[in-house]
């Protein structure tokens, strides 16, 4: 498998992972569909959300594939008055990614980055590798270590 800039990062890191490849739909580029495809517990994916804080500027979020951003908490959390997606035509843009490879790992810049808290009831975790089709699955601890991320609770069913 080709490196992404995900899985450079880490091993510059000399962090431990996993990947694993799965068949990509271009009409369902969601988390629930790569929980199908992977086999993987839905709860364990966590789907990557670029956010734009009124004074903050962008930000990242990291929530489990089936739940839902709790936008005034991360607004909140993150010092901001209100924080709304980006538009999906700045995603390549602002991040090096493309929707449904983007991964909180190896963007353009670092940005303030949360992740929702339960990911630390699992040993590990799966974000995107970078690439449509490709998740990378570490401890959610390195995650955040490596994202100088706040853990936090910020999403809902």
């Amino acid at each position: 498998m080709k490196k992404t800039n995900a899985m450079r990062l880490l091993d510059s890191k000399k962090y431990k992972y996993k990947t694993a490849e799965y068949p990509v739909d271009e009409n369902d580029l969601s988390a629930v569909s790569a929980a199908a495809k992977t086999g993987e517990d839905i709860r364990r994916i966590f789907k990557t959300l670029v956010l734009l804080g009124d004074k903050s500027g962008y930000l990242v979020a990291c929530i489990p594939g089936e739940r839902e951003l709790d936008l005034k908490t991360l607004a909140k959390t993150s010092k901001n008055k209100k924080v709304e997606m980006i538009p999906m035509k700045d995603l390549e843009k602002i991040t090096g990614y493309i929707r449904g490879g983007c991964s909180p790992l190896g963007m353009k810049k670092k940005y303030p980055t949360y992740i929702d808290e339960s990911a630390m009831k699992f040993s590990s975790i799966l974000i995107s590798g970078g690439r449509r089709g490709v998740q990378i699955e570490l401890e959610p601890e390195k995650l955040a270590e490596v994202l100088d991320a706040e853990v936090t609770s910020i999403s809902f069913i």
